[in-house]
């Protein structure tokens, strides 16, 4: 029998699962990053934090170690805002993620930029001072949860 030589892309060949995370300080502050070139899409663009979730890993497991290595900070408290379905077209082909999201409150003085090599910046804005341009998902994701952000 012959192997498959592509591998299966998440979100293109299959649904994708990511965690996503709005981490704030409690003062009205949110942290957003600038994708680099590294990063699978929209670069350049300003996002809030994700990362897809890997075989075996729970959601929180998932969480925790995602906000840990774009932010290099532990997560004080949290609370889910629910899931979206996201479909987006990216190199032509359609994709499909399902995002759970969550609201993280983080100590403002132990964030730093820790993936350098995929983010380009990070920085604190409040919402009604949000950079440009921003990754296409944001507005949805501030439009839905408005209430709860």
């Amino acid at each position: 029998m012959q192997r498959a030589t592509n591998k299966m892309r998440k979100g293109e060949d299959y649904i994708g699962i990511a965690v996503t995370f709005l981490c704030h300080d409690g003062n009205g502050n949110f942290l957003f990053n600038k994708r680099g070139v590294n990063c699978r899409d929209e670069n350049g663009r300003w996002d809030h934090g994700s990362g897809a979730m890997e075989l075996g890993d729970t959601i929180e497991d998932t969480l925790r170690k995602e906000v840990s290595e774009e932010y290099c900070t532990d997560i004080l408290e949290y609370e889910s805002l629910g899931y979206r379905d996201v479909h987006r077209e990216h190199n032509g082909k359609k994709t499909h993620w399902i995002g759970i999201d969550f609201k993280v409150l983080v100590d403002r003085s132990k964030v730093k930029n820790g993936e350098p090599h995929k983010l380009d910046e990070i920085g604190w804005f409040t919402l009604d001072n949000l950079p440009e341009p921003l990754q296409s998902q944001v507005p949805t994701f501030l439009k839905l949860y408005k209430d709860k952000i």
